[in-house]
C-alpha cells in the first residue's frame, strides 16, 4: 500500500522503540497483532475464571471470553500479514479477512447461548469465522507468490534512488566548484577595474597662448608624463584626444623603432608598421597531450613549429589542463611585463579582496610577505615604503614557530608586525642571512602593480633570458619553455604569445 508513513503517537512509539518504518502498513500491522496478542490472553484469562454457559440467560463471562479469543485470533493471524510488503490487494484482503471474522464473532453474540450446541456448536457461525481466518491466510501466502516481485522491485527503486543521491551530490560538488570558480573570476574583475580607476596621475585641459586646446597627463609628484603633442581647434575635440587616450591605452604593445645608421629617427617612425588588426586570427595552437607519467600537459605551437609557451606544470585530468589554458587566454593579452632586477616587491590582491605585497627574487623566490591584507591598495603601497625605508636592525625579530623552523619579522614603528618570511629555515643562521639580503636588495627594489596575471623576465642560472607568466595568486601558468641568448629576444617571444593565445585553438 502507501509508503509514507503518518505522523501519531502509535507511530511515534513504533520509530522509538522498534524502528524507523518503511510503509504505514509495517505500522498498522504492528498494531494489529500487539491489541490481538492483548485481546487474546484477556479471553483466556476470563475463559479460565468463567462457568459453562449451560442453561444461562443473557451475557456471561464464558460467552466473553470467547468472543475476545476469536477477535484476538483473527487479529494475531492478520497482524504479521499486514505487515508484509504485498501489493496492495493482498493486503486489503486481510483487512477483509477480518471483517468477516468481526462479522462472525457478532452473530456469535446473537445465537449464544440458546442456539449454541455444545457438541456442534452453530455450523453457519464457524463456517463464517472459518472463511475470515482462510481469506486472511490466503492472502499471506497469495500475495507472497504472486506479488513476490515487490521485493525486487522495491531493491530496483532503492538502487535507482542511490544512483540519483549520487548523481545529486556530484552535481551538487560540480556546482559549488563552478560557483568557486565564478567567484574567483568575479573577484579578477573587480580587482581589475579597482586598478584600471585607480591613478596618480590627472589630465589638465588648457588653452595655449595661440588659442589651441591641448591636455597634458601630469604625475602627482608634479611631471608631465603625456600630452596632446598638437592643439585642437576646439575644447571639445581636446576632450575627445583624452577619452581616446584612456580608452587605447590600457592594453596597448610596445613597438620599439631603433633608425639605422643613415637615417633620421622621423623617417623610421613613418617605416613603422600600423597596429595588427585586432580581428586577425591566431596563428599558433594549444596542443593538449598526456606525458608519459600519465598527466596532462599543454604547449603552444606556433605555424612555424615553434614552441612559444608551456604549461610548466602537468595536470591529473584533461580538464584541469584545459582550465589551464582557458587562464592563460584570458589573461595573457592584457598581463603587463614584470622585469626584476634583481627582486621586486609586487602589490596585488588576494582571492579575498584584499591588497598584498611580496618581495619577489627573479628566481621565483618570495623572501618576504604582507602580514595581513589592506581594504586598499594605497595602504599597502605605505607597508612597503615603510619597510624600504626603515631596515635596521631594531625592527627585525627572528624567532622559532610551532613547528620548530626559524622565520623572521619586522615591525613598523607602531609595534605592529608588517612582513614576514616567506619561508621557515632550519638554522637562526640562514634566517639571519635571509635578513641580510632583504637589507641589499629592499632599498632599489621597486614596487610593481600586479593585475590578474603577469609576464616577469629573468635571468636563469645558465645566464639565458626567460619569461614565465604568474598568476596574481602566485601560480605560474606559463613558461617560455626554453631560454634566450638576448633580453630582446625574450620581448619577442612575450608579444608573439600576448598575440597568439587568446584566439588560439585547441588541439
Amino acid at each position: 500500500m502507501g509508503t509514507t508513513t503518518t505522523q501519531g503517537p502509535l507511530y511515534s512509539f513504533y520509530r522509538n522503540r522498534i524502528g524507523e518504518p518503511d510503509t504505514d502498513d509495517e505500522v498498522r500491522g504492528y498494531w494489529v497483532f500487539l491489541v490481538g496478542l492483548l485481546l487474546g490472553i484477556a479471553g483466556l484469562v476470563l475463559f479460565f475464571l468463567s462457568e459453562s454457559a449451560s442453561g444461562a440467560d443473557g451475557f456471561t463471562l464464558r460467552e466473553g471470553s470467547v468472543m475476545l479469543l476469536s477477535i484476538g485470533l483473527a487479529m494475531l493471524v492478520a497482524g504479521p500479514i499486514i505487515r508484509l510488503p504485498l501489493q496492495s490487494w493482498a493486503t486489503y484482503a486481510a483487512y477483509l479477512g477480518q471483517a468477516i471474522c468481526l462479522a462472525a464473532v457478532v452473530w456469535f453474540a446473537v445465537v449464544f447461548p440458546a442456539e449454541w450446541s455444545t457438541l456442534t456448536g452453530n455450523q453457519p457461525v464457524i463456517f463464517l469465522y472459518t472463511a475470515g481466518l482462510a481469506i486472511i491466510a490466503l492472502a499471506g501466502v497469495a500475495g507472497s507468490v504472486i506479488g513476490g516481485a515487490t521485493r525486487e522491485a522495491l531493491g530496483v527503486s532503492e538502487q535507482h534512488a542511490s544512483e540519483l543521491e549520487a548523481e545529486l551530490e556530484a552535481t551538487s560538488e560540480e556546482r559549488e566548484t563552478v560557483q568557486s570558480e565564478l567567484t574567483s573570476e568575479l573577484d579578477e574583475r573587480e580587482a581589475l577595474v579597482d586598478s584600471l580607476h585607480a591613478s596618480q596621475a590627472q589630465f589638465e585641459l588648457y588653452e595655449d597662448r595661440s588659442g589651441q586646446w591641448r591636455w597634458r597627463l601630469r604625475h602627482r609628484n608634479g611631471n608631465v608624463i603625456a600630452d596632446s603633442g598638437e592643439g585642437y581647434t576646439r575644447k571639445h575635440n581636446g576632450k575627445k584626444g583624452m577619452a581616446s587616450v584612456r580608452r587605447n591605452a590600457i592594453g596597448a604593445t610596445l613597438l620599439e623603432i631603433t633608425p639605422e645608421p643613415d637615417e633620421m629617427p622621423e623617417d623610421a617612425l613613418e617605416a613603422a608598421p600600423l597596429i595588427p588588426d585586432m580581428t586577425d586570427e591566431s596563428r599558433a595552437t594549444f596542443e593538449l597531450y598526456e606525458d608519459r607519467s600519465g598527466q596532462w600537459r599543454w604547449r603552444l605551437v606556433h605555424d612555424n613549429g615553434n614552441v612559444i609557451a608551456d604549461g610548466g606544470e602537468g595536470y591529473a585530468s584533461k580538464q584541469k589542463a584545459r582550465q589551464g589554458i582557458d587562464s592563460v587566454k584570458q589573461n595573457a593579452g592584457p598581463a603587463s611585463y614584470l622585469q626584476f632586477d634583481p627582486a621586486s616587491f609586487e602589490i596585488y590582491r588576494d582571492n579575498a579582496g584584499e591588497w598584498r605585497f611580496r618581495l619577489l627574487h627573479r628566481n621565483g623566490n618570495v623572501i618576504a610577505a604582507a602580514s595581513e591584507g589592506y581594504t586598499r591598495r594605497r595602504d599597502a603601497k605605505r607597508a612597503v615604503d615603510s619597510l624600504r625605508d626603515d631596515l635596521s636592525d631594531d625592527r627585525f625579530e627572528i624567532y622559532e614557530d610551532n613547528r620548530g623552523e626559524t622565520r623572521w619579522r619586522w615591525r613598523g614603528g607602531n609595534g605592529e608586525i608588517v612582513a614576514t618570511s616567506g619561508e621557515g629555515y632550519s638554522t637562526q643562521s640562514d634566517a639571519e642571512e635571509a635578513v641580510e639580503r632583504i637589507r641589499q636588495l629592499a632599498p632599489d627594489a621597486d614596487a610593481l602593480d600586479v593585475g590578474p596575471a603577469a609576464f616577469e623576465v629573468f635571468e636563469d642560472q645558465g645566464e639565458q633570458w626567460r619569461w614565465r607568466l604568474r598568476h596574481r595568486n602566485g601560480n605560474v601558468i606559463a613558461d617560455s619553455g626554453e631560454g634566450y641568448a638576448e633580453r630582446n629576444k625574450v620581448h619577442d617571444a612575450i608579444e608573439s604569445v600576448k598575440k597568439n593565445a587568446p584566439g588560439a585553438t585547441i588541439e
